[in-house]
């Protein structure tokens, strides 16, 4: 759960008061346009952004109260999917998924994988076969097809033994089989296994289709959060809606002496067709520029 939860880049306000809940055994979809937050606020529950304000509570436990070495070992409970996939390609695929476990190896274990457990193995091997990919464990990781990558990193990420799997963009870079592919993959880990899954999602359409709840944000604010059954493809348009320029246009007929009005595309009108947005009769209107 995420509350109140502020960040800025060089002055420009990209998360503003945002909160939200990701439940165990669920799927949520996080939609809006580009710039909107979404991929920041993953960031700053896996502790890969610091937000300059708000709470961050994971299993009920805030991370920012905590010593370092617990903090660290509650943001183990998370696990990143990116859209750049950070395999080692060189590597097979089995050695990559066996990297998720390195966080809870002791150091002599973890230098090379061929000091990796052979309890390790197993348990790699079989978060392959979870994500369908057991026959491929020797393959190098760079010879796999795009999708196949992204199976082997979420493969990785349930080696780390995490319960929250935070999917930035997962699939923003594959065709649209190996991305329904992907996005059905985490949609049914969640439900059977009970993980809590979140993915940022440019795809309105595989949302609908996979999702048990949608969180669309807009200028880094929660604009909508419901369960997909209670969504229409429509309700979602104003997530991508684009930030219409206003037009000054001076004193609207009936409005107060000296008040500025605003034109736009897609805000309320007054009964004068425009939006009053001052009404200080002292205050004259700019000069226009030569």
């Amino acid at each position: 759960m995420i509350r109140g939860l502020r960040k800025s880049f060089s002055g420009r306000t990209v998360l503003d008061s945002l909160g939200f809940e990701l439940r165990s055994g669920e799927f949520v979809a996080l939609l809006g346009a580009n710039g909107c937050g979404k991929s920041t606020a993953l960031r700053c529950v896996a502790g890969l952004e610091t937000p300059d304000d708000g709470t961050i509570l994971i299993h009920g436990r805030e991370v920012g109260g905590l010593r370092d070495a617990e903090s660290a070992q509650l943001r183990r409970q998370t696990a990143m999917v990116f859209q750049q996939i950070h395999l080692v390609r060189r590597r097979s695929a089995l050695d990559n998924v066996c990297a998720g476990a390195l966080g809870r190896l002791p150091l002599r274990h973890s230098l090379t994988p061929i000091l990796f457990p052979r309890e390790l193995r197993e348990e790699a091997m079989a978060c392959l076969d979870r994500v369908g990919l057991a026959d491929r464990a020797a393959e190098p990781a760079g010879r796999l097809s795009g999708g196949q990558q992204q199976r082997v990193a979420i493969a990785r990420a349930l080696c780390q033994r995490a319960s929250i799997i935070l999917a930035d963009e997962p699939v923003s870079a594959l065709d649209p089989s190996a991305a329904e592919q992907v996005v059905s993959l985490l949609a049914d880990l969640a439900r059977d296994q009970g993980l809590a899954v979140a993915a940022v999602l440019h795809q309105p359409g595989l949302a609908h289709r996979h999702a048990d709840r949608i969180i669309g944000l807009r200028n880094g604010r929660v604009a909508v959060d419901a369960p997909v059954g209670a969504l229409a493809p429509t309700d979602l348009d104003a997530l991508y809606a684009p930030v219409e320029a206003l037009t000054v246009t001076g004193p609207a007929l009936g409005s107060p002496a000296g008040a500025l009005t605003v034109t736009t595309a897609d805000t309320p009108r007054s009964p004068t067709g425009a939006l009053i947005v001052a009404t200080d009769a002292r205050r004259s209107p700019p000069e226009s520029s030569p």
